[in-house]
């Protein structure tokens, strides 16, 4: 990776010295020298272990099955059962809401992917652990920040630290070994684990999925979701997004597994991981098994298989159809798990469980895809964190019923942990809890959760049952707070002013939240200001509100 990181630094200095008519001849270089340094191999099948239950028992009395469904950039309005929604239609995701719970306060642990993939896997906020930024390839953040302030936004230098030789790549960052994840908990408990898809959460010294307590992974080597001339897929490119610039420069349509060698998957990614998903559930019949399957969709680039967008002719705006196409397959790939869980007579006893890493992006141009609520992904507004957040388990929890109590990712971790019977963790602080005692009316004196808390550099949040403070606070830039009464007018009504007793409250139990994490394991490469209510693809205006964000 030190090519990479080479990279990085030259861009870095080039930019930073005013150099930025580069940054085209930048992501030309990238690329080039990326798919130089790509060797990627033919499809490559995959033979997924089989067994039975050590125990012999039937798959009624065993411990039930897990299955976490992963989205990525998943907007609240792109389900169509929060509401009526003519672009996206999702009957699979809506009947395994109907089916079963409905956490309607559903928050991820963070507004970009990484940080809540990490408390996913180990049931705790990701920076107790050094966990509060997303990796990036070197080079990236500025690169972004800089060819993409088109508009004259604020935005804080960049720092060289972490392109400097000696300091953390790529590959390095992420969720240390010292970490219980979930697969390491269940594998335990006597539970087969599969991880699918996406990961970012480290490759190496001990950090990828296979080393993570994961028996096997089919891991997301890159991103593209087909071959860029491939006849089958349909791509939309955003010339207004600088980092849809350069994930088109920089990706590679690849897999691996185990660590193995890169391959080239057979089909459109999201349809070829639900394929191994079904096949996984196949072959684990026989005994409990846990899977993690982590799509990639909706996430840009944007590319759809022709056949979903051929389906959606009445959508008129090319973008937006290539991603209800996506999101198509996404749906579809729902369905099929369900199905396959039903027809190898385990629907009973599976607990399912469905969500997003964070909410829909503004940089893919569609202003409503976050609809009713504030922000987008990278920011802390209700459009960047609040997700889907569904729970289904026919012999345990009920059906068709909504939960209103703010919950978090981390309480997936406790929920499943809970269900196949394994303790948590007693040597260190868990931030999750077994959410079953509360939907089941066990336990109704109290919410799952006093605070939750939220951070990424230069924003932060908190919010409890009602109220929740909103933090940009940028390195030698004046700090500003919003506190808004989610209650009521949601986050389009600043009610600091009129409430200093309750922001006096929360910003008491952001800062002693504050004091028991750990610093960040590398360090932010560049701060910059978000526009909170403009999708990307719209001029901003002299009243528009920002909102920093460091990563």
């Amino acid at each position: 990776m030190k090519w990479i990181m080479r990279i990085g630094l030259v861009l870095v200095v080039a930019i930073a010295g005013g150099w930025i008519f580069r940054a085209e001849i930048a992501l030309f270089g990238i690329n080039q020298m990326m798919a130089a340094q790509a060797e990627i191999g033919p499809t490559q099948e995959i033979n997924w272990s089989t067994g039975t239950d050590a125990e012999g028992r039937s798959p009624e009395d065993r411990p039930p099955n897990i299955v976490l469904i992963l989205a990525d950039d998943l907007g609240w309005n792109d389900l169509s059962m929060n509401g009526p929604n003519p672009t996206t239609q999702t009957p699979n995701i809506d009947a395994l809401a109907a089916e079963g719970l409905t956490f309607s306060q559903g928050y991820a642990a963070n507004g970009t992917c990484a940080p809540s993939r990490a408390a996913l896997m180990s049931g705790r906020y990701g920076t107790r652990f050094g966990f509060e930024f997303t990796p990036t390839p070197a080079g990236m953040m500025p690169i972004v920040g800089l060819v993409g302030n088109t508009m004259d936004r604020p935005l804080l230098p960049p720092t060289l630290s972490n392109t400097e030789e000696g300091s953390l790549s790529f590959d390095e960052m992420g969720m240390p070994p010292t970490e219980i994840t979930l697969a390491e908990l269940l594998t335990d408990q006597g539970y087969h684990t599969v991880h699918i898809g996406k990961w970012h959460l480290g490759q190496v010294n001990g950090m990828a999925a296979h080393d993570q307590g994961f028996a096997e992974s089919l891991l997301m080597a890159s991103g593209l979701y087909g071959r860029r001339d491939d006849a089958e897929v349909v791509q939309a490119r955003q010339d207004f997004d600088p980092i849809d610039r350069f994930l088109w420069a920089a990706l590679n349509f690849a897999a691996s597994f185990n660590g193995g060698p890169l391959f080239e998957p057979p089909k459109y990614l999201t349809d070829y991981y639900t394929d191994q998903a079904v096949k996984v559930i196949e072959a684990n019949k026989d005994r409990p098994f846990f899977l993690y399957l982590a799509h990639w969709a909706p996430h840009t680039p944007l590319q759809a298989s022709k056949e979903d967008y051929a389906a959606l002719s009445h959508i008129e705006l090319h973008r937006e159809r290539v991603y209800a196409a996506m999101i198509r397959s996404l749906d579809r790939g729902v369905g099929r798990v369900m199905q396959a869980l039903k027809a190898n007579d385990l629907d009973e006893n599976t607990l399912v469980m469905f969500t997003s890493d964070n909410g829909g992006a503004g940089y893919i141009g569609l202003p409503d895809v976050n609809d009713p609520y504030r922000g987008w992904k990278i920011t802390l507004f209700e459009g960047g964190i609040r997700v889907p957040f569904l729970a289904r388990w026919p012999a345990r929890l009920p059906a068709g019923e909504t939960f209103d109590a703010p919950v978090h990712h981390f309480d997936m971790y406790a929920t499943a942990a809970a269900a196949a019977g394994a303790d948590l963790p007693t040597d260190r602080v868990m931030d999750g809890v077994d959410l079953t005692a509360y939907v089941t009316g066990i336990d109704t004196t109290q919410a799952p959760h006093e605070y939750l808390f939220f951070r990424s550099g230069a924003a932060q949040a908190v919010r409890d049952e009602r109220w929740k403070l909103m933090v940009s606070a940028p390195e030698g830039q004046p700090r500003k707070e919003w506190l808004f009464d989610l209650t009521a007018e949601g986050e389009w009504r600043d009610l600091l002013a009129e409430q200093p007793d309750v922001a006096v409250r929360l910003r008491q139990a952001l800062d002693g939240h504050n004091a028991e994490q750990q610093p960040s394991r590398w360090p932010w490469v560049s701060t910059m200001a978000y526009n909170v209510d403009r999708d990307l693809s719209q001029e901003d205006e002299p009243d528009d509100e920002f909102a920093y964000w460091s990563n």
